[in-house]
């Protein structure tokens, strides 16, 4: 799963819960694919994305790189997007746990997988 996916994710349809989000995570298995550099694609996302959720997830799985805050100009900064492109599109959990914040109901994450899949009694 990667945490541009992960950034979109909430458990809110499920029943007792009001927001859902941020779903932490518990990472097992973690890995890093190369992935094409795309400045201008991750230059678009960067304004639909919760940086606060990015950043605090990024970090909960130890990319520790990103900036706390998105920097001035980004659209030009070429390192700041790097380093954005790495942790939204190249590193990837492979086997954990997605944690509602409200209840604690834990998504299985399986071979890169997300599983939000909710039980009868769940809806």
């Amino acid at each position: 799963m990667k945490l541009l996916t992960h950034n979109m994710l909430t458990s809110k349809c499920m029943k007792g819960v009001s927001i859902g989000y941020p779903l932490a995570i518990k990472a097992l298995d973690i890995r890093t694919v190369e992935v094409d550099f795309n400045p201008e694609f991750v230059a678009k996302m960067i304004p639909k994305i919760d940086w606060t959720v990015l950043h605090g997830a990024a970090e909960s799985i130890g990319q520790t790189d990103l900036p706390k805050e998105v920097v001035d100009n980004y659209e030009n900064n070429e390192e700041f997007l790097k380093k954005v492109h790495h942790v939204l599109l190249e590193v990837d959990v492979i086997d954990g746990e997605l944690i509602c914040p409200e209840t604690g109901r834990k998504f299985p994450i399986n071979n890169g997988i997300p599983n939000m899949l909710l039980n009868e009694d769940e809806v």
